[in-house]
């Protein structure tokens, strides 16, 4: 629990300057316009997101204990939003499932273990990051897999993949995510002439092949097969949920709306990864 908590503070910091193309820092207070303006394309909006925040004091250091010990606000008025704690609380819930998922597998080494709980660590920033900001980052994704394959490296003999599998997993998801990236924009621009419109938005963006490599190396090319079968479900699944919530609240569904695509990413690699004895008996 208490590396959980450690970890989504440190998933929060991440999520708030590296979006921000900003070198890691202890925990600020970040102003949500500062976060909107990096999608901005005025050179003097995106400037601000350079200028330093205010520090949050080492009670604040996590979102639960600023929100309980009332420094969720800081002395300039900038207010931490749910998303701190949430993280948190999130980033424990997935070391726990890994640690519950591998209690008593003598498959699952202890450096094995700790090797996974680098990947909740990862995950948890992957999906802040692209949830809040359509983003999923170089920065992320280059480290993660350097991190990846020296898994692969040190523990090829009592749990999957070995180094040969992992890489040729990582080259698989890259390229099966990059023909599906300029299938996106191929389809965009047959359905922008056919609607006499200029669509910008694409189904998927380069993070999501550089996501799709990460999984490929983390589970080897035989597991990465189920994974992006789920991927697409759990994608479809979640699609036809934002659909019907829109419906719900009478909200106008505005077509070819970009949702973010590496959470489901995420959640494929993530049941293959702790649970690929099971998925693989029902097959």
């Amino acid at each position: 629990l208490v590396l959980g908590l450690i970890a989504g503070g440190a998933v929060n910091a991440l999520a708030d300057d590296l979006p921000l193309r900003r070198s890691p820092r202890l925990p600020r207070y970040v102003p949500d316009e500062k976060k909107r303006a990096t999608h901005s394309r005025d050179e003097n909006e995106r400037a601000l997101t350079q200028i330093d925040d205010e520090r949050r004091p080492l009670s604040a250091w996590l979102g639960i204990t600023a929100f309980l010990l009332g420094k969720r606000v800081s002395p300039n008025g900038v207010k931490l939003g749910w998303r701190y704690p949430i993280t948190e609380i999130f980033t424990v819930a997935l070391m726990v499932i890994a640690v519950l998922a591998t209690d008593g597998d003598a498959d699952v080494p202890p450096l094995q273990l700790a090797f996974w709980l680098g990947y909740m660590a990862i995950f948890a920033l992957i999906t802040v990051i692209d949830i809040e900001h359509k983003l999923i980052l170089f920065v992320v994704i280059i480290p993660s897999a350097l991190f990846a394959v020296l898994d692969a490296v040190l523990t090829p003999l009592r749990a999957e993949p070995n180094l040969r599998d992992a890489l040729i997993g990582g080259a698989a998801g890259f390229i099966v995510f990059f023909i599906l990236y300029n299938g996106g924009f191929l389809f965009t621009y047959i359905m922008g002439i056919v609607r006499g419109q200029k669509i910008t938005e694409v189904a998927f963006g380069y993070g999501d092949v550089m996501m799709a490599g990460l999984s490929g190396l983390i589970l080897g090319w035989q597991a990465l097969i189920f994974a992006l079968f789920i991927t697409v479900f759990l994608g479809a699944f979640g699609a036809m949920l934002y659909l019907l919530s829109r419906a719900l609240i009478r909200s106008k569904y505005s077509a070819f709306t970009a949702l973010p695509y590496g959470p489901y990413i995420v959640a494929g690699t993530l049941i293959m990864l702790l649970f690929r004895a099971e998925i693989s008996q029902l097959f």
